[in-house]
């Protein structure tokens, strides 16, 4: 269908998108992961999918009706923050231990699945934080082969202190007497620990245990399965129509590309709007790749003057957003306004965006799509059925897929980069002398840290290991400094450089490098970067600090 005509856009970004229901496309065989409110949740469903077994979460209040209608391999229970005898601690619909499927909890989970099936949970004289000495008791499923004596990684006040009846237990340390335990006739298991975290150094095997000598699974959730998967579920739903992809360059966005070059070829159209505000060199790579690489119809839309104008004597940076996402919208409907038979809309929503957004796949419904950042704000008389092949994906899983469609590693690990782009890293008002100033800076800060952090995995084998730098940019204050070139005085511009050390970004501390690398970096900046004379370096963690500086 051919979208109607655009209203004014004033109006446009106060709107919703029409709620639009996605087609549900998993794999037969799965781990459901209850939500107890854990720090950890997210981190367990990757750890199953680690071992190649398609996990997803779905919150802790899921009815065993529900569950039955979807019918998992087996279910976990996540850890939690609250005790289970608070007035509004969360808790389990008990029916759901007798649906036969296997069940493993942890911590919290382990707790619920003790006070649910008749157990006793009590307050400790003493917490367990950190790493703790476990001694396995006898016979055990979970913990099989794996040493009598070994460390696990507690977090915990409230204990079990006395199990269900048809249950033993099978470890404990000093602390905790019960710190595990199981009734194998029944395919129920818990911990006090969490073998989920790296410090639990035997986790992986107790997850294998479970998955497969418990529950008999499969490793079947590999790349090239993924991959055939979305690949017919993207033919299946598109059929013969045409879509459209906003293409930003950034990985999630470019795994969407390539995945529905794959299903559909030149039935997609990639709509790349070039503002001006990429890092040096992306706006060509981009093209490059999508034009050439796959065969897709890609349109390269030249704002970068436009949004000049727009942004001229813009210093606030939340306006600098307003105007920058109003009209990434305007050029990208300008551009549909012309395709003709487009009934699709491809976007980048990634599986961590659907968690943090709340919604919920339970029960055999596609709920519907709630507000989160990729959600796309229609105008009125534009109507667009939503693709998002990539909502059941961790953010490590996209750069696994982009690598084996055969995206470049520049696009594939690209640094998280703001949607405003340079706007933002430039302090103040946004200006063509700027960008160019900040596009030359940014670019030596990357190829002196890319090679860094090589030489780094070289040395460690691991790509973000001790000391690695995780993000690393530069930055535009809006001030200038007196210096010294040449025997003259000068009045040139500071660059800020910001690296840190992180994993997830939500927290984060500066990264401690080398001497001769920050050297390195200043030196080449104010010998091949005209207008600046000074460069200075962020040394705050986030907390109190954020990684971006606006």
């Amino acid at each position: 269908m051919r979208p109607g005509a655009l209203p004014p856009f004033a109006s446009v970004f106060a709107q919703r998108s029409k709620e639009i229901a996605v087609p549900e496309v998993t794999p037969a065989q799965k781990v459901v992961v209850l939500d107890f409110g854990a720090q950890y949740g997210q981190l367990i469903a990757r750890r199953v999918r680690d071992l190649h077994v398609y996990s997803e979460i779905v919150p802790c209040d899921v009815t065993a009706a529900e569950l039955a209608q979807t019918a998992p391999a087996a279910i976990i229970l996540s850890g939690g923050p609250a005790s289970v005898y608070a007035d509004d601690a969360p808790t389990v619909d008990p029916a759901i231990f007798e649906l036969g499927i296997p069940v493993l909890g942890f911590c919290y989970g382990q707790q619920i699945m003790a006070v649910t099936l008749g157990g006793e949970v009590g307050h400790t004289e003493a917490g367990e934080y950190g790493p703790a000495q476990l001694t396995r008791m006898g016979e055990s499923r979970l913990l099989d082969a794996t040493p009598g004596q070994q460390t696990v990684w507690m977090s915990h006040r409230d204990a079990v202190r006395r199990v269900p009846d048809g249950f033993v237990v099978t470890a404990a340390t000093e602390a905790c007497p019960v710190a595990a335990m199981e009734c194998p006739e029944r395919r129920l298991f818990a911990t006090q620990f969490h073998p989920e975290v790296r410090h639990t150094p035997f986790g992986n095997a107790m997850l294998s245990n479970f998955l497969f000598g418990v529950c008999g699974l499969e490793r079947t959730w590999t790349m090239d399965g993924i991959i055939d998967d979305a690949v017919a579920a993207i033919r299946s739903q598109v059929g013969s129509d045409r879509v459209i992809l906003g293409l930003s360059g950034g990985v999630d966005s470019s795994v969407v590309a390539a995945l529905c070059a794959r299903a559909i070829g030149k039935q997609l159209t990639c709509v790349f709007v070039n503002h001006g505000l990429l890092r040096k060199d992306e706006p060509e790579q981009v093209e490059a790749v999508f034009s050439k690489q796959f065969d897709v119809d890609f349109v390269h839309v030249h704002a970068e003057q436009r949004y000049l104008e727009l942004l001229a004597g813009v210093t606030d940076p939340e306006e600098k957003r307003r105007i920058i996402g109003e009209q990434f919208w305007k050029e990208f409907f300008a551009v549909a306004e012309q395709l003709d038979g487009v009934k699709f809309l491809a976007q980048g929503t990634i599986y961590p965006d659907i968690i943090e957004s709340g919604v919920r796949k339970t029960g055999g419904k596609a709920s519907t799509i709630k507000s989160h950042h990729n959600l796309i704000p229609f105008p009125d008389g534009v109507s667009f059925d939503l693709i998002e092949p990539l909502d059941h994906f961790f953010k490590d899983e996209v750069r696994a897929l982009g690598t084996a469609l055969g995206l470049p590693d520049p696009i594939v690990h690209r640094q998280p980069f703001p949607g405003p782009g340079l706007a933002i890293r430039i302090i103040g008002d946004v200006t063509a002398e700027k960008l160019g100033i900040l596009k030359d800076a940014d670019a030596i800060v990357r190829e002196e840290l890319d090679v860094y952090n090589e030489r780094l995995f070289e040395e460690t084998g691991e790509r973000n290991g001790p000391h690695a730098v995780w993000q690393y940019f530069a930055v535009l204050p809006d001030i200038r400094s007196v210096g010294v070139m040449g025997d003259e005085r000068t009045y040139a511009r500071p660059v800020i450089l910001r690296a840190v050390e992180s994993s997830d970004a939500m927290t984060a501390d500066w990264a401690r490098l080398p001497y001769d690398v920050l050297a390195r970096i200043s030196s080449r900046i104010v010998a091949e970067v005209p207008g600046v004379n000074r460069v200075v370096y962020d040394i705050t963690s986030k907390p109190p600090a954020t990684i971006e500086w606006e």
